[in-house]
């Protein structure tokens, strides 16, 4: 039994029922334990009926364990069923030792590599129930662990022998919800799982299928640790729903692109385990299960349950499944019926009963263990290849191709001239491959090296973090060194590219190249399944180095999951107060602390100069008074931060703050970037309100000192947003404790109480779409992005312009209080964004941030990016004593970007605060 201190207990117990499957007669079948068949129509186990189940079949079968890998966000335990024959349980942690030995390919030779393929078991990951109002992950995992502890046909128990498998519930509070609100309702002709009041995942309800490589959810690390750090299976299966519209499933293979950094046995191996998903619907006569091209699922990205482990060296598997127990219709898609090699047995339009996706689903699942248990020793071996393979990629001079550089080496051959398409059919020899596509600028990083001494060194350290939770080896510097003339502090972070999940390394650290996509010439671009660039180095603002050729240095590897962060620490001997950088984001957690604990924190409104220092606008102060000295040393020591004890005071007049009081924007149902801001502003402990249309049509906005609006928020001018006759007959079927989250932003009854507020002094923070609210208001600011036609105004065509999730580069103006602690540039994460044109003489609105060039992408795709050139990202606008923040990229998005939180931040503290000298 593998457990960790946090799951221990719970696991213990657990252990105690499986121990009790040697004297056990009988398996119960779901129908004995719910009163009905898994998939039976209009009914709906909830987690604590799928709890008791598995406790139950632990401890009546010996092929069955469970262990409690960790508590989800509202402290439900999540379980993980290790199945496999009652020998291969005698002998479990031997076979968990091969799997981490072969997945992490240090200091085996090929034939002991050979060797402990042929000895261990194949480990394969099947869950369910990420995403919980697809109801199917769920209960087919339930249905899929019976059968396999209880069937005794010769497959079943080849598949017992071979392979580990690891069955994990991806979200068990989601479950409860979505299956109680479900059976809530005693006619079940009535029931639905639509309408939900609230996200199925506490803060981030479906972004819980892009959280894993940021690694900032429990259910995340949790299943994380399993794949990354202690079991190493070499295929994870993630099930999902629903199948393309004319279809029963979406099965692997997937379209392209895929990404360029991981091992070629990747595409391989899922196109391996795809065909057997595939023969094996075709012999069972299932029809409509679609490939390739039926679907949009590529494996570009990374974030993903099924897609982080390409990046790992894992086969990752993604089904997309019809049903409901409410049935649902197949619908007659003409094209669906004609066979082809990416659907060869088409399915006709009928009602489907819920039941017939469970049975899809376990076939699926018997496809995949059949194979792994037939290449068993080839899945094992193969996952210590592409291991090996990234080591001694690590470990030499070595070019990963990229779209930009063969396009430049294209355009070398042809001629072509800045801006003309090159001739991608031109010739040229081998003498032309290596001067164009092995220059050696171009190779790849030995190491990428983070030193100690940059602005915002706790940030660097939870990029880390975030590695070293999905399994990255990192190092730390136990003394300074120098590599190529520069000199690096003790305590630098060090990560170099020979391991075995190099492919992950490059991935966070290096730009993403998005290949262009197009269907035909001048067709508008085929959109990538996700985003298409996220840099995580990049996100969070880190300054890093690489390094492109073996060198030595005082290292020693991090040891466990969380990166050493600094030491916290006062320095100097003043006692007249504390001074504290702008730089860290840290700083606002403790500014936060410090403030509701009652002490006197000012901000510098201008750079001073104490002690024989300067320091910058937006510096923190803290006067010491009363028990302040213990509080910063308190607040130092438990955030890692450094503050500076001074001996004389900041003169001048500043900004004396208090407690801020922030009112944040949600709606019915939930909305995920409103829950992700409110997860970054728990980390942070900035005090705030939810609050919804209701409250901000009627309730008492003067309680606040700021507004938050996220994307999604305000609607388009021109778009009131009141509710039509059908809203509100659906509002009437809302429960009365859920009534006060329903309604909407409008312009009629809304925007007049946010203007108030404004007038009045508040500031309102705008994200993403909800910069709309500036044309509400009249404010001189309109759409970059457009362009008139026959006198028309129109958004340019997607054919011209298209920036799925990319991150971008703007130039900031460092002298506005909003991007106090800023560098003048930033990256952002760009989502098709609003990009905004301030009107001549607009002398109330001022530009914090804009695109300088017309070549801004830093990481992803950007279709017709010139057209950003001079656009502004974002911009402040005075209306009355009050502020409206535009920021028209994703600045909190998903909780990566940690660069660019200040700006979010110091919008907070605009109006939180009164002008004073500090005495």
């Amino acid at each position: 039994m593998i457990t960790t201190p946090l799951r221990a207990a719970a696991a213990l117990s657990l252990l105690v029922l499986s121990g009790q499957a040697a004297v056990a007669q009988q398996i119960t079948s779901p129908e004995q334990q719910f009163g009905h068949p898994i998939g039976a129509d209009y009914v709906l186990p909830d987690y604590t009926d799928f709890v008791a189940y598995w406790t139950k079949l632990a401890g009546e079968s010996d092929r069955m364990v469970l262990d409690t890998i960790g508590l989800t966000a509202e402290a439900r335990p999540q379980l993980m069923a290790i199945i496999t024959s009652p020998e291969n349980h005698r002998g479990l942690e031997r076979y968990r030792t091969i799997a981490a030995r072969l997945a992490r390919a240090e200091g085996l030779s090929e034939e002991e590599a050979r060797q402990l393929a042929s000895d261990g078991k194949a480990v394969v990951w099947i869950d369910g129930g990420l995403h919980a109002s697809e109801v199917l992950g769920a209960q087919q995992l339930i249905e899929s662990v019976y059968q396999l502890v209880s069937r005794s046909d010769p497959e079943t128990m080849r598949i017992l022998d071979d392979v580990i498998i690891l069955a994990v519930h991806a979200n068990p509070d989601g479950m409860q919800l979505v299956s109680d609100w479900y059976m809530r309702n005693p006619d079940p002709m009535q029931r639905s799982t639509s309408g939900l009041p609230r996200l199925y995942q506490k803060y981030v309800g479906h972004d819980n299928n892009r959280d894993f490589y940021a690694s900032t959810q429990p259910e995340t690390e949790n299943m994380n640790r399993v794949m990354y750090t202690e079991w190493y299976p070499q295929i994870v299966y993630n099930h999902h729903q629903s199948g393309p519209a004319g279809t029963v499933m979406f099965a692997p293979p997937f379209r392209d692109p895929l990404n360029h950094v991981y091992d070629p046995l990747i595409p391989s191996g899922i196109d391996l385990v795809g065909a057997a998903m595939h023969d094996r619907f075709l012999r069972e006569r299932k029809p409509g299960v679609t490939m390739r091209t039926g679907a949009n699922y590529s494996t570009w990205w990374n974030g993903g349950l099924r897609t982080m482990p390409y990046f790992h060296n894992m086969i990752g598997l993604l089904t997309e499944t019809i049903g409901n127990p409410t049935p649902v219709e197949i619908p007659f898609v003409p094209h669906r019926q004609i066979p082809h090699s990416d659907m060869p047995y088409p399915v006709e339009p009928q009602t489907w009963p819920f039941r017939s996706s469970i049975d899809y689903s376990v076939t699926a699942n018997y496809a995949v263990l059949d194979v792994a248990s037939r290449r068993r020793d080839t899945f094992l071996y193969n996952i210590y290849r592409m291991g090996r393979n990234s080591i001694e990629r690590g470990s030499t001079d070595t070019w990963t191709q990229y779209p930009r550089h063969v396009a430049a080496a294209a355009s070398a051959l042809s001629g072509a001239a800045n801006g003309d398409a090159p001739d991608m059919g031109r010739r040229g020899d081998a003498a032309d491959f290596e001067r164009l596509l092995r220059a050696p600028a171009l190779r790849d990083a030995r190491a990428y090296i983070l030193p100690a001494d940059q602005p915002d060194f706790l940030t660097a350290a939870k990029f880390m973090d975030a590695l070293l939770e999905t399994g990255v080896q990192v190092h730390r510097a136990t003394a300074p060194f120098t590599i190529a003339g520069r000199s690096y502090p003790a305590g630098s972070f060090v990560v170099r590219t020979a391991q075995a999940f190099r492919p992950h390394v490059l991935d966070m650290f290096e730009p993403q190249d998005h290949p262009d996509d197009i269907p035909y010439p001048g067709g508008a671009p085929t959109p990538p399944y996700d985003n298409a660039g996220w840099t995580l180095a990049y996100q969070m603002g880190i300054e890093f180095d690489r390094v492109l050729e073996e060198f030595d240095a005082p290292l020693v590897q991090v040891d466990g999951l969380i990166a050493p962060r600094p030491e916290g620490r006062i320095e100097g001997s003043g006692n007249a107060g504390y001074l504290l950088t702008p730089a860290a984001n840290d700083a606002f957690l403790a500014v936060n602390r410090l403030l509701a604990g009652g002490h006197e924190v000012y901000r510098l409104a201008e750079p001073g100069r104490i002690d024989g220092v300067t320091y910058p606008a937006g510096s923190f102060y803290i006067r010491r008074r009363g028990a302040a000295a213990a509080a910063v040393q308190s607040v130092a020591v438990a955030t890692g931060l450094t503050f500076t004890a001074t001996g004389s005071r900041p003169s001048g007049e500043h900004m004396r703050l208090r407690p801020i009081r922030v009112a944040l924007w949600d709606r019915y149902g939930g909305s995920m970037p409103s829950g992700w801001t409110r997860w970054v502003f728990e980390q942070f402990e900035i005090p705030f309100d939810v609050v919804y249309p209701q409250t901000l049509d009627e309730g008492d906005l003067d309680a606040y000192d700021a507004i938050v609006f996220v994307d999604g928020a305000i609607p388009e001018a021109g778009q009131d947003g009141d509710r039509g006759d059908d809203d509100d007959d659906a509002a009437a079927d809302v429960p009365a404790e859920f009534s006060h989250m329903t309604g909407t932003i409008t312009a009629a009854r809304t925007v007049p109480r946010l203007r108030r507020f404004l007038q009045d002094g508040g500031s309102i923070i705008t994200i993403g779409s909800s910069v709309a609210l500036a044309q509400h208001l009249g404010l001189p600011v309109s759409d970059a992005l457009v362009e008139t036609v026959d006198g028309a105004t129109r958004s340019l065509p997607r054919s011209q312009y298209y920036i799925p999730g990319s991150l971008l580069e703007v130039r900031l103006d460092t002298a506005l209080p909003v991007a106090w602690g800023m560098g003048a540039r930033a990256d952002v994460m760009f989502d098709n964004s609003p990009v905004m044109r301030i009107e001549p003489g607009a002398a109330d609105v001022r530009p914090i941030a804009w695109f300088e060039g017309s070549s801004p992408l830093r990481s992803g795709w950007a279709w017709g990016e010139h057209y950003l050139a001079g656009g502004v990202a974002m911009a402040v606008a005075e209306v009355g004593s009050g502020r409206l923040y535009l920021f028209g990229p994703e600045l909190l998005f998903r909780a990566q970007p940690h660069g660019t939180f200040k700006l979010v931040f110091n919008s907070l503290y605009a109006t939180a605060g009164e002008p004073a000298r500090i005495r």
